[in-house]
């Protein structure tokens, strides 16, 4: 998740991995303060995918940026934004193969992939 700013060790509390993404036309920053001792907080591009750890009580403050200011714009609680996997972050069209499986020798094989399964 987060290299450079790794929640602090001493945490009682379950660390979730969370996923935000910027559906607006603006720069946002994404910033959690309520986790004591621990400061996070990243710039979101027009369509960025943000994945991040963080503890389940924590919430993100979303920054919209504005001329030469920003603004609150949400505070989401970051428990709603917890994937349950790794893979369920990635669009759907993004083949998932087993690193068991063996290489493929073209790339037209890629297009001979069965359909992937719909989980609901």
């Amino acid at each position: 998740m987060s290299i450079l700013d790794p929640l602090p060790v001493n945490l009682h509390d379950k660390k979730i991995v969370c996923s935000y993404v910027n559906a607006t036309s603006k720069i946002q920053i994404a910033r959690i303060t309520d986790v004591p001792q621990w400061y996070f907080e990243r710039v979101v591009f027009p369509g960025q995918n943000l994945i991040f750890e963080a503890i389940a009580t924590a919430h993100v403050e979303i920054h919209t940026g504005m001329m030469a200011s920003s603004i609150l714009s949400d505070t989401i609680p970051c428990v709603q934004l917890q994937v349950e996997e790794a893979s369920c972050a990635l669009p759907s069209w993004v083949p998932i193969r087993s690193i068991d499986d063996a290489p493929l020798d073209t790339p037209t094989e890629l297009l001979n992939l069965p359909e992937p399964e719909v989980v609901s």
